[in-house]
């Protein structure tokens, strides 16, 4: 018999999201790559098998062994969207919303990115690390293994380099694996308002440098981990051409891209961002079909923020539907942040889009591991319970996975095992 380091076994079901080609498309989403009465075989921190758990116990020898008691595994969760790191909070925007008030509106107005940026300017980096770990902690809980985190709540260099210092800090000490995106094109602070292009300039000549700078001599230059360029292109934000500048100097400067687009206005950005090359487009609402169209022809994924609409009281959801049948690899994320997501949890985000967007279960499961992973250029590592991959895996309260969507509001992960370590249990 060969030893091991854990053996989890005598689960209903493993819903493995197996993708071995990259990620899902079309009808492969619906396909969860099930094992009934499943195990799993884990060493020095990867898979080294899944299958039949009989089979499994007959083959191997734990150190340590786990039984699943008839309940479900799957993948740890990947939230391949989000901004942990803020200060602050914009609960007042909340009220101003319920009364009548939009998105744009509050931000046309000083509030909303703004606002957070003074929140977060103001703090410490170790207030901001106390209070990332705290949103880190939570989105454990439920299930998320690996975080993407995004600056952009400092608008200037020295604020933008706090938050990579923060994020770097949350890498180094948080059990989940932590991807940075630097997002100094946010929102044009009001050191420059009515100067757009004056903060493009900045951003792409002096903040970009520095970011690169930053990079070297960080954990994940160490780790070989991906580092992103992200724009918000958007009314009120920044237009095509500009987030097209901006992208392509993050993309000549040795960063990955990504972008923010056709949350509220179809500016014509995701046909730009399908030509950069971009690794993801994110939020999509309000899509045209032709652009969709150029996003399929590519390898980016398209992640769809179910969570942001359902906060802002929005009906115009992205057509997750749309991007399925026209060949997009559909991940998902929360886009954890204090203003039009506040919500850390990717099984509640699973529950909007498969009531809101239509999504199955097992599509909604595979946007929120697999081709997450790969929104993160990582699928390759992460996302998946394959032979190889990093051992992140969820035991959840019952046996089959389509609780994590069929239920909502509480919180269907019983146990979380990072790297093949068995780092949270539940109750």
């Amino acid at each position: 018999m060969q030893q091991i380091d854990l053996l989890i076994h005598s689960a209903a079901q493993a819903a493995t999201c197996a993708a071995p080609d990259g990620p899902k498309r079309g009808a492969a989403l619906a396909d969860a790559g099930l094992i009934h009465n499943a195990a799993l075989a884990i060493h020095d921190g990867r898979i080294v098998e899944v299958g039949d758990s009989d089979a499994l116990r007959a083959r191997y020898t734990a150190r340590q062994s786990i039984d699943a008691g008839g309940k479900a595994l799957c993948p740890g969760l990947v939230d391949c969207h989000t901004h942990t790191v803020y200060g602050g909070d914009r609960v007042h925007e909340f009220e101003l919303r319920i009364q009548g008030a939009s998105y744009m509106e509050i931000m046309a107005a000083g509030g909303g990115i703004v606002s957070t940026m003074r929140h977060t300017r103001l703090a410490s980096e170790e207030a901001l690390v106390e209070s990332a770990t705290q949103r880190l902690d939570a989105m454990l809980a439920l299930g998320s293994t690996t975080v993407e985190i995004k600056t952009g709540y400092g608008l200037d260099t020295a604020g933008e380099l706090k938050m990579l210092r923060v994020i770097e800090q949350l890498a180094r000490t948080h059990v989940c694996d932590i991807v940075p995106t630097f997002l100094g094109a946010h929102a044009v602070p009001p050191e420059y308002a009515g100067d757009a292009e004056g903060y493009c300039r900045l951003v792409i000549e002096e903040m970009l440098p520095a970011v690169a700078a930053w990079r070297q001599s960080s954990v994940f230059a160490e780790t070989g981990a991906p580092c992103f360029i992200d724009v918000f292109c958007e009314d009120h934000a920044f237009d095509v051409a500009q987030s097209e500048r901006i992208l392509q100097a993050g993309l000549d400067a040795g960063l990955a891209a990504k972008i923010h687009v056709d949350q509220f206005h179809a500016l014509g950005g995701l046909s730009m961002a399908a030509r950069l090359g971009v690794t993801s487009a994110d939020h999509l609402d309000v899509s045209r079909p032709d652009e969709i169209d150029a996003l399929a022809r590519t390898e980016a994924a398209g992640v769809p923020l179910p969570a942001a609409t359902f906060n802002l009281g929005g009906h115009a959801y992205a057509n997750a539907r749309g991007l399925i049948e026209r060949g997009v690899p559909l991940a998902l994320a929360t886009d954890l942040n204090p203003g039009s997501a506040p919500c850390p949890s990717l099984p509640l985000v699973m529950a909007i889009a498969c009531r809101y967007q239509r999504l199955l279960p097992a599509e909604a499961l595979n946007a929120c591991t697999i081709n997450a992973a790969h929104a993160l250029a990582l699928g390759d590592r992460i996302g998946s319970l394959e032979a190889g991959k990093q051992a992140d895996v969820l035991i959840l309260k019952e046996g089959d996975y389509r609780h994590l969507a069929y239920f909502f509001g509480g919180n269907p992960v019983e146990t979380v095992i990072k790297r093949g370590s068995l780092v949270r249990v539940n109750g």
